[in-house]
């Protein structure tokens, strides 16, 4: 199996210790190290270090290159964000050069999984099931109904795998609200869809080359100088002129390829905020449920969560339900519940020109 590690994002929900320059994927956010590395290292028992790609924008190619120095994995370089469907064509051209015939996995760089174990698994279950034919993905068993997630539906099952149930995908759900997730979740067939997918490089591209046909053509133009002086300039040129789409909507949505999900308890979360951050560390919570990062107090605390990120002490006193993130140049303080909301701070410090907060 090979492995594409999607990069992208600028981790705007974790503001102001998220920047463009260092996003989300490249911090170390739950204790263990930059996500980034995580991720490569959930794979090692499965898939070695030279059978990966990382995909990552031009910008964060340094800070990648220091943190994997050593290891061989190769990395290209986005000279622009394209979102998903033309990451996922690069990577499908980039195994194929890599004479990878077989199964692709296609990840996201900045997800946790509290079982790699259960994960690994699952992912060779979909591997198993793609070089059969056909797009497989890991369904995330809910264990709450969540509206910040999309579905997958399944529909009749497909049989097992080294005794791993598979079933065919019925429906792709945009993020429901909250009445229609506890209906998804008491249902028991529904899975959050966690933006992994598993496919081989031909199958990728016959989609591309039927859906999007522009895209395909761009893929091919650069597929012919893989590997040699040129790529690096018709890298630039032809990603450029790619329109940004994203894989759900410009391939799966109407893909005529048999779809298959797995359904997988492995602990994971996008992490996609600092509320669901520090409901991911309950365990490091003090008896009031507060938590601390760095040099931090808590008099007459409940329910918050404070990141000390610049050397100082945090102190926090009669806070309840808050969220306290210290750093260099910003202080933020806010609603913990209203994490989710950060990005309005984003856009409006974009508003007012302060790019050297961004």
């Amino acid at each position: 199996m090979f492995a594409v590690i999607m990069c992208g994002g600028s981790g705007t929900r974790f503001w102001p210790a998220s920047r463009k320059a260092r996003p989300k994927q490249f911090l170390n956010i739950t204790g263990k190290g930059p996500m980034i590395v995580e991720t490569c290292d959930r794979l090692r028992p499965l898939i070695r270090d030279e059978e990966m790609v990382l995909i990552l924008g031009k910008q964060h190619l340094a800070d990648a290159e220091k943190l994997f120095e050593g290891r061989g994995i190769p990395m290209l370089a986005e000279p622009v964000g394209r979102n998903t469907a033309p990451c996922i064509g690069l990577g499908a051209i980039y195994a194929r050069f890599r004479n990878c015939n077989g199964p692709v996995a296609f990840l996201p760089a900045d997800h946790f999984i509290g079982d790699p174990e259960a994960f690994l698994k699952s992912l060779q279950t979909a591997g198993d099931v793609a070089e059969a034919g056909g797009i497989a993905t890991i369904g995330i068993v809910p264990n709450r109904p969540e509206t910040g997630y999309g579905y997958i539906k399944r529909g009749g099952s497909h049989g097992k795998d080294k005794e791993r149930e598979v079933f065919s995908v019925s429906q792709f759900v945009e993020k429901p609200d909250l009445e229609t997730a506890v209906t998804y979740l008491t249902s028991g067939a529904y899975y959050w869809n966690g933006g992994i997918f598993v496919a081989t490089p031909e199958t990728i591209l016959r989609e591309t080359e039927r859906q999007l046909p522009e895209l395909y053509a761009g893929l091919l133009e650069l597929e012919k100088v893989l590997g040699t002086e040129e790529f690096e300039s018709a890298f630039q040129g032809v990603y450029q002129n790619l329109a940004s789409v994203s894989f759900d909507y410009g391939i799966m949505e109407n893909t005529r390829e048999p779809v298959y999900v797995i359904p997988s308890e492995c602990g994971w979360s996008d992490v996609g905020s600092w509320e669901s951050l520090y409901e991911l560390r309950s365990s490091e919570q003090d008896n009031e449920g507060n938590l601390g990062d760095g040099e931090t107090l808590f008099i007459e605390c409940e329910g918050t969560f404070a990141s000390g990120r610049a050397g100082r002490t945090v102190a926090c006193l009669g806070l309840k339900d808050c969220l306290v993130v210290d750093t260099k140049d910003s202080l933020l303080v806010a609603d913990l519940t209203h994490s989710q909301d950060i990005r309005k701070v984003v856009d409006l410090l974009k508003k007012k020109g302060r790019d050297d907060l961004l």
